[in-house]
């Protein structure tokens, strides 16, 4: 019998460091101060997603947010996906309780886009010919969050949230294979031969990523607004959270954990706000 992983990744925040005239725009309106990306390593998919359909079910057929806008089908809401932005805390809060259910581990790579942009223009000024890219930092936090975690299982479903208009799936394989054979040199494993399937998709039609989603939500509200209460409430869920810009070993950020949970005071500090 096969031994199958399968795992969830969206971002939240955006890449984004400049406008169209090459100015900063960090922290503006419409661009995030983080770049975050989430795996949710699920064990069971498709019970959970089974008991995604019925929560909206239920919900759709309750009188009580009859006239709530976002359970309308024709404003493409919850009434059609799980979606923690659009989602009222009512249904947001029911989310979040069924999630902590099941078998379900949390993994994340947040980017100071402050620091990113330090790098680039430190790169700028040795080279003229250098021209940042978002999909370059979007790969880079793919190949942190994987590292490691593509050779215990025989094959990985490995299933992303689609970017834009332009399939990356093949690009994205070709990445991940070369992540894994590095993580098996370094790490000294011999005989480990897995099959990586990688997929895109959009969140409505995969429950997987209805669910990274509400992670990502918790975590971005952590760090973009200093509001703790809903990764307090699903830290249990948490696995590892890797801030690459809060100094730690080996120049590979800080790793939050079970052991280690983050605290907005560390946070502050370490931003120097």
């Amino acid at each position: 019998e096969l031994h199958r992983g399968h795992y969830f990744i969206d971002e939240a925040g955006d890449a984004t460091l400049f406008n169209t005239k090459g100015q900063d725009i960090i922290g503006a309106a419409g661009c995030s101060r983080f770049s975050m990306l989430g795996l949710l390593d699920v064990k069971y998919p498709e019970a959970l997603a089974e008991e995604l359909a019925i929560l909206r079910t239920r919900f759709a057929a309750d009188s009580y947010f009859k006239d709530v806008p976002s359970m309308q089908l024709g404003q493409g809401k919850t009434a059609l996906f799980f979606h923690a932005k659009d989602d009222i805390p009512e249904v947001r809060h029911e989310v979040y309780s069924l999630l902590m259910r099941h078998d379900i581990r949390f993994y994340a790579v947040v980017q100071d886009k402050q620091e990113v942009l330090k790098y680039v223009k430190g790169r700028n000024d040795d080279d003229d010919a250098f021209r940042y890219r978002p999909n370059q930092s979007y790969d880079y936090q793919v190949r942190c969050l994987l590292d490691g975690k593509l050779h215990k299982k025989d094959l990985y479903h490995i299933h992303f949230s689609k970017r834009g208009k332009s399939d990356r799936t093949e690009a994205l394989l070709e990445a991940l294979e070369k992540q894994r054979q590095w993580y098996l040199r370094e790490s000294k494993i011999e005989n480990s031969s897995c099959v990586l399937n990688v997929s895109a998709h959009y969140p409505w039609d995969v429950a997987g990523l209805q669910a990274v989603d509400y992670f990502l939500w918790a975590l971005q509200r952590f760090y973009e607004r200093g509001e703790s209460r809903y990764l307090e409430f699903v830290w249990a869920k948490c696995a590892v959270i890797n801030d690459r810009h809060v100094k730690g070993r080996n120049n590979s950020g800080t790793f939050y954990t079970q052991k280690k949970p983050p605290s907005l005071a560390a946070l502050k500090e370490a931003r120097g706000i």
